[in-house]
């Protein structure tokens, strides 16, 4: 039964009202602090997770986690494919001519991306097939010089599906009249959205009007390749090249991408720094609080010591006292988190519509919304950080308690 005291002791003092209201509103305090630094962390490195993973869906389902390419012809393409795709490592090489250009349609101009594909090979490196909004890449078709416009691009130069674009690119072109930019006529035939910057800067034609365009021939730039870990891009790229010719080349994602997921992982070490030490001086006000409570209940203390309460059990009380205001503010703020990090992207869209604002451009961030991926290991290591900051807080006001002597407290009393 002298087991129970310290628990039941320690529970009423928390739940029984204080004859110092100071005491009450410090104790409440630290309560909401907790509550908050818990709700918002969870929150915060929900959202930075969303962000982490719409850069390897999206981005880097648009971006070929790796190319192997040369500096002179490259014809024998098919046969580099085949013995790339030997490697368990690789799920698909496809040849890509890459270009880029200038559109101009209907006065306006801009600058983008074209990719020479193969429709039909297409969608083992890339979700764009995933992401058409209208058309399709079948509809690209050799000699049709059909092309494929992100939608934001599209937008941009005032075209839909069936318009004419002018495409420039950067390869001179000398005629009787003088030497002008090789330019040539596309049919808009399809239309693409993935949410992110790309949906401005990337356009998709056929493979081999773009050979036509760059006057290749049948050489290719280059081979994008698929992996099954987009973080091995880079040894398996230098591994591959170990046994090609000296003028084969390769690079990978984490030389175009890499900054971009490398700041987004270091924001997210940073601000979960920032907030653990919000959540630690939310701790810290328990130390407070429960000085003050040991101050005010000397006479408590006292009359227990002199009752057969040892020192132990004294501490004990201030203790439970403690981790009951940490855990309470702990499991709010933790519902709290969770609540908002599944609502927050609904929320943040539902305001966007009300206002009309939108908060994410698309033409400044990679994303033109708000991600949020709930981590379970996240929120543990939250939980398991405030409870333990919470617990260390009552040591000291507990031992101070347990210090104290029943002769010199009851003096005045």
């Amino acid at each position: 039964m002298l087991d129970k005291i310290p628990f039941f002791i320690g529970l009423r003092y928390t739940r029984a009202k204080r004859r110092n209201h100071f005491i009450s509103f410090i104790s409440l305090t630290s309560m909401v602090g907790l509550t908050l630094g818990v709700a918002v962390l969870i929150l915060v490195l929900s959202v930075m997770n969303g962000f982490d993973r719409e850069l390897r869906q999206r981005i880097l389902g648009m971006v070929p986690h790796a190319t192997v390419f040369s500096q002179s012809s490259f014809q024998d393409w098919p046969e580099v494919a085949l013995e790339l795709e030997k490697d368990e490592r690789i799920i698909a090489a496809v040849p890509y001519v890459k270009a880029q250009g200038m559109f101009s349609a209907r006065g306006n101009v801009r600058g983008a991306l074209v990719n020479g594909v193969l429709p039909e090979q297409e969608g083992r490196v890339s979700i764009i097939d995933q992401h058409m909004k209208y058309g399709s890449l079948d509809d690209l078709r050799p000699g049709e010089f059909g092309i494929v416009l992100g939608d934001l691009l599209a937008r941009f130069l005032g075209v839909t599906v069936g318009d004419k674009v002018t495409l420039m690119v950067p390869e001179a072109s000398i005629t009787p009249a003088g030497v002008f930019p090789r330019m040539k006529r596309f049919t808009v035939v399809g239309m693409f959205s993935v949410g992110a910057d790309l949906d401005g800067s990337l356009a998709v034609a056929h493979l081999q009007d773009m050979q036509t365009l760059m006057r290749l021939g049948d050489d290719i730039h280059g081979l994008r390749l698929q992996l099954t870990d987009l973080f091995d891009a880079r040894q398996v790229v230098w591994e591959q090249l170990q046994d090609m010719p000296r003028h084969m080349r390769g690079s990978d994602w984490t030389r175009t991408h890499g900054n971009l997921f490398q700041a987004i992982q270091m924001e997210k070490r940073m601000i979960g720094l920032l907030l653990t030490i919000i959540i630690a001086v939310a701790a810290f006000n328990i130390v407070s609080t429960l000085v003050m409570v040991v101050t005010d209940k000397q006479g408590d203390i006292a009359i227990l010591r002199t009752l057969g309460a040892t020192p132990g059990m004294i501490m004990g009380i201030f203790i439970v006292q403690g981790v009951v205001i940490g855990l309470t503010g702990t499991a709010i703020g933790t519902g709290l988190g969770v609540l908002a990090a599944l609502n927050v992207s609904d929320f943040v869209a539902w305001v966007e519509q009300l206002f009309d604002i939108q908060f994410l451009d698309s033409n400044v961030y990679f994303i033109s919304y708000l991600p949020s991926e709930l981590r379970m290991d996240d929120v543990w290591i939250i939980v398991s950080s405030a409870l333990v900051m919470s617990f260390l807080s009552t040591l000291y006001p507990a031992w101070r308690a347990s210090r104290i002597q029943p002769a010199d407290a009851l003096r005045y009393e």
